[in-house]
């Protein structure tokens, strides 16, 4: 079987600029081409490039957009020039960023959990990481995407279930159908929930849910293949990927999920930051000084340890002192009577 060749597509600037000078949003492309705002947001970024039946619509679409901006008149007035605008401060960028982005992630980490305070938490996390790595953050290709892993990551640890508050299930919602597609997607494995939160609901290709997810291609189509099996399985309306798209999304914004304030979230990253380093630096100290004792209570020299007590056999009891028996005193006299100095006192006699 061949394959047709692909649409060809302007550059990933001459994209932006033809929606730019079309007067339309990202949302607005995404409807009109069946995707999402953050998949053409890529598009625009070069990161990556549509495929399929996105491609030929997103293809025409250009098209459309060039041959209006061709028949608009050439001869405009020159805009007044602007002055540059200041650079953002990296506590700015930071703000920008988190509140482009925590709103969603906060409801997108639900869905992964089921439980409203783990999501938060987890978003808060992932953010103040972000902060404490801000000058690797700020530069990398896409921002969202590294804070949206790290804080996936941290919903799904399984250490959470070692922690007294996590311990039981939360308050299911308040609707049948949404708790029937809650019960689907928590009863999902922890890596088919991902992909299919990535694909479906986020609206990211497959190569960028692969690379995500820290797999190959083919296995997050096989990941994505069952658990859209498993959920028609339990729920056969959402067999349709549009439909269930639909469904997640309204799922997620039907919980009232609110983010903490930008300002909030990089006092706790610099408050956590500075706790961590008084304890390594605490840590350190506490090793310098054992280290220091243990040399100056060391022994010098080698000191062969004390054998072991042994019992020995055969000695007879030890007795009390008492009077000397008849011979025993004339042995005394004998001794006390003969020379006490000469020659014959050393030498042995003979009986």
């Amino acid at each position: 079987m061949t394959q047709s060749p692909a649409t060809p597509l302007p550059p990933p600037e001459e994209r932006r600029r033809l929606r730019e000078a079309g007067s339309l949003t990202q949302a607005q492309v995404a409807v009109r081409v069946g995707a999402s705002r953050e998949t053409v947001r890529a598009w625009e970024s070069g990161r990556t490039n549509p495929r399929g039946r996105k491609r030929e619509a997103y293809a025409k679409l250009l098209d459309s957009l060039a041959e209006a901006d061709v028949a608009a008149p050439q001869e405009e007035p020159a805009p007044e020039r602007e002055e540059p605008a200041a650079p953002l401060t990296p506590a700015q960028a930071f703000d920008a960023l988190y509140a482009f982005c925590a709103p969603a992630l906060v409801r997108q980490s639900y869905l992964l959990t089921g439980r409203r305070e783990l999501a938060r938490e987890s978003v808060e996390r992932a953010f103040q990481l972000a902060w404490q790595r801000w000058p690797e953050v700020a530069v990398d290709r896409d921002p969202a995407g590294w804070v949206r892993a790290t804080a996936y990551e941290y919903a799904l640890s399984p250490w959470h279930r070692f922690r007294p508050r996590f311990r039981h299930p939360e308050p299911p919602p308040a609707d049948a159908s949404d708790r029937a597609l809650m019960d689907v997607l928590l009863k999902l494995p922890p890596p088919y929930r991902r992909t299919l939160l990535l694909y479906d609901g986020v609206g990211l290709d497959l190569p960028e849910t692969a690379a995500e997810t820290e797999a190959s291609t083919p296995a997050a189509a096989n990941r994505l293949l069952h658990a859209r099996e498993a959920v028609a399985t339990r729920l056969p309306a959402l067999a349709d990927p549009a439909e269930l798209h639909r469904r997640l999304t309204e799922l997620a914004s039907t919980e009232r999920l609110r983010a903490a304030k930008p300002p909030t979230v990089r006092t706790g990253s610099e408050r956590r930051a500075r706790f961590w380093t008084r304890a390594a630096i605490a840590f350190t100290v506490a090793l310098i000084g054992t280290t220091a004792l243990t040399v100056r209570t060391a022994p010098t020299h080698y000191e062969p340890p004390v054998a072991p007590g042994a019992e020995i056999q055969g000695v007879p009891p030890r007795v009390a002192q008492g009077a000397l028996s008849e011979a025993e005193t004339e042995l005394r006299e004998k001794l006390r009577g003969g020379m006490t100095s000469g020659p014959e006192r050393v030498l042995p006699l003979s009986r």
